[in-house]
């Protein structure tokens, strides 16, 4: 997948939200893989703030509407990983000061 796609697609992702935390997916560090096959189809691997997080399915449509967006894209798969685990320090800097967290 060429660069350009794939920041299309980063930037596309953060615009899906965390409803709970108020920030998004990419500066939340949640999402840990993004690729493209020839047909179109994106997998996006990413994990969610806990294995019991009830907005789960709730992030999984809205990054399949937000990728669903993109011209180019003519499919999305969503893979939810336990491993790594999530932690605060995969947060960007404007989501830790955002959320207050140091």
């Amino acid at each position: 997948m060429e660069e350009a796609m794939k920041d299309s697609i980063l930037g596309a992702l953060e615009n899906v939200i965390d409803p709970e935390l108020g920030i998004d997916i990419i500066n939340l560090g949640l999402v840990y893989h993004v690729d493209m096959d020839d047909d179109g189809i994106v997998t996006v691997e990413m994990t969610l703030t806990s294995m019991g997080c009830p907005m789960g399915p709730q992030i999984i449509d809205q990054v399949k509407t937000a990728l669903g967006e993109l011209p180019e894209v003519k499919g999305v798969e969503v893979n939810i990983v336990w491993n790594p685990p999530w932690s605060k320090e995969m947060m960007s800097r404007y989501a830790k000061i955002a959320l207050g967290v140091s």
